[in-house]
Parts: structure tokens; C-alpha cells; sequence
């Protein structure tokens, strides 16, 4: 009776402080998530392009030259970069994990459109975009909608195109420190934009025309190069300075929703799991009694 007793205090805690449930798993590995940027034959630069994180590529060593770091470093098949490319590897696997909640036909690849006829922003979720033009023409919203754990999966079956001029901005997601935000081009990812936020992931080249700002995230390539000319590619950025580069963990299947990146997120775990773990631990008091009798 008395390890019931003890039992009730001890199970009332581990209900309001025992392990989440149903928590999604990072996304990035820690080697991946030091990059601002990563090719895997090389990168080149047109100077200066100003960079916030590690900058290498693997397996070619040609990392060229002209870089003003405000952190990180140049990794020129490094042990690190070696890793960040299988952390590649599997980040590519888990974007490309699970249904669409959007489809955007080929011929009509156009984010711009697709906005406009959704209400003037774009919602968390998965989007599969088909071929086009250019997927991106003027300015795009990403609306998390007050939810700090929003993610965005952008999908381009083909090249991810952004014309110039064009930008994204991202509003309503508090302070970012759960958001993610992701670019995947199964080709290459030709980015003649102003501004663009989060991670853009390419099986092949990765460029841009000069000038690009990118923040919150990264250029990673799994198998060609990447090209800079006077970009600023970073994995910090204003306003959201407790991002980690928008690179929080996708739970498959969850609608979009985002995950806890390393940090801790509340979360009520299910009751079944809680009564198994209070029967559990009053079975452990009372055979401890019974070991254990007190004098």
C-alpha cells in the first residue's frame, strides 16, 4: 500500500515532466547543419561573397577563394565535410519522404500563381512542383500561421528556378527556433533572386547570377558544384536569430508540422503510455519493499 502511495506522487510527476511522445527527429545532422555551404565537385567564386558557416565541398577539395567568413571556415575534404555529405544524403531521403499536400502541375510550375490563387500566401506543408519556366517570378509569403514549428517541403521534379527580382519572405512563425524550410531541385537550382530564406538542397549544380542573399539555412549540392558570384549565404539571419537556419526535423505524415531540432518541445504524451509507466513503477517500489524490507 505504502509503494502505491509513494507511487501516486511520482507518476503525477512524470506526467508533467516525463519524455514527449511522438517528437519528430531533427532533419540535419550536425555535420550538414555547420554548412552554409557544400559542394561535392567543388566550389567556385566570382569575389566577394560573404559567408556565415563552414564552406566546403567533398569529395573534390576545390573550394577557390574571395570569401569573407562571419563565421565558420573553409573544409576542403575534410573529415567534416566528408560527413556533411552523407548528412546530405539522408536529409534529401527524409524531404523526399511522404505524399504532397499541394501539387503544382508541370507546365504550370509556378509558386507565384499558385499563391495567388490561395490566398496571397503559402501555408506549411509538402509541395510537389512540376516543371516550369520559372518556378518563382515576383515575391512569395511563406505564412506559418502563429505556429513556431511550421515547415515548408518544396519539391521541384526538375530545376528550381528563381527569376530575377524575385524573393521570399516568411511571417508569422514567432521567433523561427522551430521552423523549417526546405528546397529541393532533382536537378540543378538556378537562383537569379533578390532574397530567399532556408535550405536548398540540388542534385546538381547550384548558382546564381550574382548577388544573391540567402539566410536561415544553406546551398548543399550531392553531386555537382556550387557556384557563387558576390552572394551572402548564411545560416543566421534578422529575425530569427534562434532559427538554427530553419533546418528543425520533418515528422512524415504529420501535415507539415515541425520538430524539436535538439531542443525540447512540450508535448502531452498518450495516456496509455502514461498508466503502463505508473503501473510499471508501482510494481518497482513494491518488489523493492519486499527485497528491501524496512526494519
Amino acid at each position: 500500500m505504502n509503494a502505491m502511495k509513494l507511487a501516486i506522487p511520482m507518476f503525477a510527476a512524470a506526467l508533467a515532466y516525463g519524455p514527449s511522445q511522438g517528437l519528430a527527429v531533427p532533419l540535419l545532422g550536425d555535420a550538414l547543419a555547420s554548412f552554409a555551404v557544400l559542394g561535392a565537385a567543388g566550389v567556385t567564386n566570382v569575389p566577394t561573397s560573404t559567408i556565415g558557416g563552414n564552406l566546403g565541398s567533398s569529395p573534390n577539395a576545390s573550394v577557390g577563394g574571395g570569401y569573407v567568413f562571419t563565421s565558420g571556415s573553409l573544409q576542403a575534404n575534410t573529415a567534416l565535410a566528408q560527413q556533411a555529405q552523407l548528412d546530405l544524403d539522408a536529409a534529401i531521403g527524409a524531404v523526399n519522404a511522404g505524399g504532397a499536400d499541394f501539387t503544382i502541375a508541370a507546365g504550370n510550375g509556378n509558386l507565384d500563381a499558385f499563391q495567388a490563387a490561395n490566398g496571397g500566401t503559402l501555408a506549411p506543408g509538402t509541395y510537389d512542383v512540376g516543371a516550369g519556366t520559372s518556378n518563382l517570378l515576383t515575391s512569395i509569403t511563406l505564412n506559418g500561421g502563429g505556429s513556431n514549428t511550421a515547415v515548408w517541403r518544396f519539391r521541384f521534379s526538375s530545376t528550381f528556378i528563381m527569376s530575377e527580382g524575385s524573393d521570399v519572405n516568411v511571417i508569422n512563425v514567432g521567433d523561427g527556433s522551430g521552423v523549417g524550410i526546405y528546397w529541393f531541385a532533382d536537378s540543378a537550382a538556378t537562383l537569379n533572386g533578390d532574397t530567399l530564406v532556408g535550405n536548398v538542397f540540388a542534385r546538381q549544380l547550384i548558382s546564381s547570377n550574382g548577388g544573391l542573399t540567402l539566410g536561415c539555412g544553406r546551398l548543399a549540392s550531392a553531386e555537382a558544384q556550387v557556384t557563387l558570384i558576390m552572394d551572402t549565404i548564411s545560416l543566421g539571419c534578422t529575425g530569427f536569430e534562434n532559427s538554427g537556419g530553419f533546418d528543425q526535423g520533418v515528422d512524415v505524415g504529420s501535415g507539415g508540422e515541425g520538430g524539436s531540432g535538439g531542443k525540447v518541445v512540450n508535448s502531452v504524451p498518450e495516456p496509455a503510455t502514461l498508466l503502463l509507466f505508473g503501473f510499471g513503477l508501482a510494481g518497482l517500489l513494491a518488489s523493492r519493499k519486499r527485497l528491501f524490507p524496512v526494519a
